[in-house]
């Protein structure tokens, strides 16, 4: 999983070198997020509420047959289902796209108008009739993942997103320098920059037929009594089908949440959306590495555990916790502290300029607001579904919703009003402050759904309580930690960028581990083993 989520960022790099944070990267995110909906609602999360659970407990009674009929039978029903939704996805990728983002549908009079050169929408169209594909072999490469995990084999299934994003990679730099209209020095024209993007696309759909590929010969052989159906009466599929439709309802509402902020971003500035998508890539680093790995390993122990015996079940649920607090509130701090040395260390090359920097620096702030609420969020809903209650989160993801676009609105609409060059005391510029006010939106909205799932998990059981005095105690060591790296950040020459984010980040990091070293924090030797398994 770390190999996977730093290759997205070297893979959201050389994007941004080619395009800048502009009318090009606003199509690219687009694209992406469009066809995600198959992706966010029948993928990993869904797999973990509904599949995952079920499977574990059908090998832990030891029935391996069984579980194996299991898996062919959800895996010939995802396969219709996925089929059935690519194919109305590409049939009506116009009106979909148009809905969705409907701030863009006047672009077409933009560039008669002379004010615009590229139709976004028109782009984003033909770019998810490729993208749709791609999603619905993501979701099978889930189902993929949900029975290595449960078999305790972790590695692959999270190393193999490394192809899709190696695929992307090379997509981009074959745009660039194969199928370029344009000779290979300039490949900033219209032309060149609209064969690089779909070039991308190309590759992300290669990507994803590797992502599958590379697990298939390990589900083959764990797999016992296999046999690829469409049946409802193989044991256990009723039940998961019974998780499942909470799951989707829950996953769902992310999704329209995800959906909310592009429809709303499209309103916005160009860039608006571009401007998104870096920023999201280092805010879900942490997410995942701290709080879909730590879930992803516990929670088939956790479904074994189930409500027979709460005692263990919250003392996993608490160590959790704790772990995961570790290094994310030293994380959520430094992107804060030092958000905009990391965003021009990441992403300061060819197109991507200072005021880009400045923008995807301070949407990253907004968002850290609520990075440890977010994972602690996850954490708790893998409680919920390991005791097979996939109706309460689903319930809170609406909830949030609601929250955060009420929160948004009113942020991103004043915001926008102020362009970033504006603020650093120049010219008024191309790029403006709209999309901080949808991250800000997103961080109160994932503290209210933390409290929420907390107190209802608490009153269900009577035993779970965050480790707040904890939290205080981790936020006090990362402060200690990086007043002196910010100190030495402010004496250091202008060193190119990527010297000076991996001096100060160090120097961070270092000093924070040496700390909870000195301390001797449980925290840090539960990590330290689990990186050396």
């Amino acid at each position: 999983m770390v190999a996977s989520r730093l290759l997205g960022l070297v893979r959201e790099s050389v994007a941004l070198g080619f395009f800048g944070i502009g009318a090009h990267t606003d199509v690219l995110q687009a694209a992406f997020r469009l066809p995600n909906i198959l992706q966010n609602l029948l993928g990993e999360g869904t797999m973990s509420a509904a599949f995952i659970p079920v499977y574990s407990r059908l090998l832990q009674e030891g029935r391996e047959r069984d579980a194996g009929r299991f898996a062919g039978s959800i895996l010939g029903l995802l396969i219709v289902l996925v089929s059935t939704v690519v194919l109305v996805g590409i049939v009506l990728a116009r009106p979909v796209v148009s809905l969705l983002l409907f701030g863009w549908t006047a672009d077409a009079e933009k560039i008669e108008a002379g004010t615009i050169v590229i139709d976004r929408l028109e782009l984003t169209v033909q770019a998810v009739k490729i993208m749709f594909p791609m999603a619905g072999i993501l979701v099978i490469s889930a189902w993929a993942l949900g029975v290595l995990n449960s078999h305790r084999r972790f590695f692959l299934p999270y190393f193999a997103p490394v192809l899709w994003n190696v695929a992307i990679i090379s997509g981009l730099f074959v745009g660039a320098y194969v199928f370029s209209t344009d000779s290979l020095v300039d490949v900033r024209s219209l032309a060149s920059l609209n064969t690089i993007l779909f070039a991308a696309f190309v590759g992300a759909l290669v990507g994803g037929v590797l992502q599958l590929a590379v697990q298939v010969p390990s589900v083959i052989r764990v797999l016992r009594g296999f046999r690829l159906s469409w049946s409802t009466r193989v044991d256990g599929v009723r039940a998961a089908l019974k998780a499942f439709g909470p799951a989707v309802a829950g996953r769902g509402v992310a999704q329209l949440s995800a959906y909310l902020d592009l429809i709303l971003a499209s309103l916005l500035a160009v860039g608006a959306v571009a401007a998104l998508r870096p920023a999201l890539i280092l805010y879900l680093l942490p997410t995942s590495l701290f709080g879909l790995s730590v879930a992803a390993a516990e929670l088939p122990t956790l479904s074994r555990v189930g409500a027979g015996r709460m005692p263990e079940f919250f003392r996993r649920m608490r160590t959790m916790i704790r772990q995961s607090m570790f290094l994310a509130i030293p994380t959520a701090l430094g992107y804060l502290a030092f958000g905009y040395v990391i965003v021009g260390g990441i992403f300061r090359s060819g197109q991507f300029g200072v005021e880009d920097n400045v923008l995807v620096y301070v949407v990253l702030a907004a968002y850290s607001l609520g990075l440890l609420a977010t994972i602690i969020g996850r954490l708790l809903q893998n409680g919920y579904w390991a005791l097979g209650d996939t109706a309460t989160p689903a319930k809170l993801a609406a909830l949030r919703l609601v929250v955060s676009a009420c929160a948004a609105v009113p942020l991103m609409l004043y915001l926008d009003r102020w362009s970033v060059l504006e603020v650093m005391g120049q010219s008024t510029g191309q790029l403006h402050f709209g999309a901080v006010g949808l991250a800000l939106g997103a961080s109160v909205a994932a503290w209210m759904e933390v409290f929420l799932l907390q107190r209802r998990l608490r009153s269900a059981a009577g035993m779970l309580e965050l480790p707040w005095r904890r939290m205080v105690r981790l936020g006090v060591l990362a402060i200690t930690a990086a007043v002196p790296a910010a100190a030495v950040w402010l004496v250091l020459p202008p060193w190119p960028p990527l010297v000076l984010a991996s001096l100060v980040v160090s120097l961070y990091a270092a000093l924070y581990l040496a700390l909870a070293t000195v301390l001797r924090l449980d925290e840090l030797q539960a990590w330290a083993g689990r990186l050396w398994r």
